[in-house]
């Protein structure tokens, strides 16, 4: 089970108390203050494990409480600090305040820290407040309290190119050609209920450099209306956010024409978030394979103002996958060069 969004329960450890205690041994009758601090509560910390892929385990386990420190002794003994509990989530993890909405961390490189919660700091003992004016203290601190807080924790893929397209466009097919990715394809809509990723390697042979690949995204299928939540789009609609290049797949089948079908997926995705509208665009008309000549000609001639040339692809035969592969990967650098 893929699970993305889920709301948690933390809370951070109290603070030991200090002590009040005055030293008692045969030759020191008039021993001064001995008595300890506390030690400090146990924080709450998320770390980003790049062997998780989903948020199912805080589906079992929602609360999460870091046990509180030990209290100060006598002898100046200091108490026992709490350990810190670190909770593990996957790469690409965004933790919020789940009331304000406010983005406390976003954890997105592996082996990547954040302590959302401190624990209390441990109260001072009697021993620490003597002075010559009070040479035998009769109080002590206690120890502060921890913290509490209700989080949300959203994952969002992190994926280089996102492919996006109506449901049964073929998205599922492409990616399975391109890499090793084996998403579940049959012959009928909303057939990915995930979102699936896949490494693309720009050459077959193994020896080549590992940086000439890239991860590609396959968004289940959207709808009209799924920044308002309609079908499954709303749920994964985030997963889009983190992608440097769309590509957006036509279904020359379809009842909708393939102009009308870019029209509206690109609403969706500028109505989800503005800014999914400035990310760099390959439009691809996908089952090349199920065209007669006479529909390739017809379907070349489409252009749509303002992008790159319309590339006719097929996830079935393969056809101009590895020109699409290299298109890719060059949108993927000037994307990468804007930003830098």
């Amino acid at each position: 089970m893929f699970v993305d969004r889920v709301v948690i329960h933390i809370s951070s450890g109290n603070g030991g108390n200090g002590i009040v205690s005055f030293r008692r041994e045969k030759f020191a009758p008039m021993g001064g203050p001995n008595g300890g601090n506390g030690g400090k509560g146990g924080d709450i910390v998320f770390t980003a494990n790049p062997n998780m892929s989903t948020l199912l385990d805080f589906r079992y386990k929602q609360h999460y409480r870091a046990e509180h420190g030990q209290p100060g002794a006598s002898s100046n003994w200091t108490g026992k600090s709490a350990k810190s509990v670190v909770i593990q989530v996957p790469c690409g993890t965004l933790i919020c305040d789940a009331d304000s909405e406010e983005v406390l961390a976003d954890l997105t490189i592996a082996g990547e820290e954040v302590t959302i919660l401190r624990g209390g700091k441990g109260g001072r003992g009697n021993a620490e407040f003597a002075t010559a004016t009070n040479q035998a203290p009769r109080y002590a601190e206690p120890g502060q309290p921890g913290e509490e807080r209700k989080i949300t924790l959203e994952l969002k893929l992190l994926a280089d190119v996102g492919l996006v397209g109506f449901p049964n466009a073929g998205k599922s097919t492409l990616i399975s050609s391109i890499s090793a990715a084996r998403p579940k394809i049959a012959d009928y809509p909303f057939t990915t209920l995930v979102p699936n990723l896949g490494i693309v390697s720009l050459y077959d042979d193994p020896t080549r450099s590992r940086s000439e690949s890239f991860c590609v995204a396959d968004i289940p299928g959207l709808i009209e209306g799924a920044h308002e939540g309609r079908g499954l789009g709303f749920q994964f609609l985030r997963h889009v956010e983190r992608t440097q290049v769309l590509v957006f797949l036509l279904d020359p089948l379809a009842e909708i024409s393939p102009k009308d079908q870019f029209k509206l997926l690109r609403k969706e995705l500028k109505l989800f978030n503005p800014e999914l509208d400035t990310k760099e665009r390959i439009i691809c008309i996908s089952k090349a394979d199920a065209l007669t000549d006479d529909e390739r000609k017809e379907l070349s001639k489409i252009k749509f103002r303002g992008e790159k040339p319309v590339r006719i692809i097929s996830g079935v035969s393969g056809e101009h996958l590895d020109v699409l592969k290299r298109v890719m990967w060059d949108a993927l650098q000037a994307s990468r060069n804007q930003e830098v």
